[in-house]
C-alpha cells in the first residue's frame, strides 16, 4: 500500500468505504489489509488488487453494495477488465451452493453458483485459486480483528479452508493454521 491513492481506492473512497464501519475500523481499511495480506502472500497484482475491491458488488455474506452491477464499467476503468471479472466472480459466489465442491478433484463435479443470475458453471482451477486464496485472506482479516468473529466462526472456517488446501498457497495455509488452528 502506498501513502497516494490508487485509482481502486479513489473510487472507494467515492462509494463510502472510508466512512463506512467494518470489523477492525472501516471498509476501506479492511480492504487494504485484504490486499495487504494477499501481497505478503505472494499473490499476483491482479489477486491484489481483487482482494482491495472485493466488496464492490456485496458479498453472499454481506448485503452492502457500494457499486451497482449496472456501473461494472467503472470499476473496469480504474482497475482494468480482469480484476474486475476477479471481483465479480468473487461477489456472485452462491456460498451455500458453492463452497462444498469448490476443492473437488474432479473438476467436473465443481459448482459454481452465480447469486446475480441463478446461473451454474465449473469455474477453470485459476479461478477456483483466486476465489480460495481471496476468500481465505478476508475471513482471516476479520478473524484477526474480531475475537466475536473467530469464536463463532473459527472451527467452520479451519475445516472448510482445511478441505480448500489444494487450492491455497502454502503462505494462505500457514496463515490458516497459524490463525485457526
Amino acid at each position: 500500500m502506498t501513502d497516494h491513492d490508487t485509482p481502486a481506492t479513489s473510487l472507494l473512497k467515492e462509494y463510502g468505504a472510508e466512512t463506512t464501519k467494518h470489523s477492525g475500523g472501516t471498509l476501506l481499511t479492511h480492504l487494504q489489509r485484504v490486499e495487504a495480506l494477499l501481497v505478503e502472500w505472494g499473490a499476483r497484482p491482479v489477486l491484489a488488487t481483487a482482494g482491495l475491491c472485493h466488496a464492490f458488488y456485496g458479498t453472499d455474506g454481506l448485503p452492502l453494495v457500494l457499486l451497482e452491477l449496472s456501473e461494472r464499467d467503472r470499476l473496469s476503468a480504474a482497475v482494468g477488465t480482469e480484476v474486475e471479472e476477479l471481483v465479480y466472480f468473487y461477489a456472485s459466489c452462491d456460498r451455500k451452493a458453492s463452497y462444498p465442491s469448490l476443492a473437488a478433484e474432479d473438476a467436473s463435479t465443481v459448482t459454481f453458483r452465480d447469486r446475480f443470475t441463478g446461473e451454474s458453471f465449473t469455474p477453470s482451477l485459476q479461478q477456483r485459486r483466486d476465489f480460495a486464496e481471496l476468500t481465505v485472506a478476508n475471513e482471516l482479516d476479520l478473524a484477526k480483528v474480531n475475537a466475536s468473529f473467530r469464536e463463532r466462526n473459527g472451527a467452520g472456517l479451519l475445516e472448510l479452508f482445511t478441505g480448500w488446501a489444494p487450492l491455497l498457497s502454502d503462505a494462505a495455509r500457514r496463515e490458516v493454521t497459524a490463525v485457526l488452528g
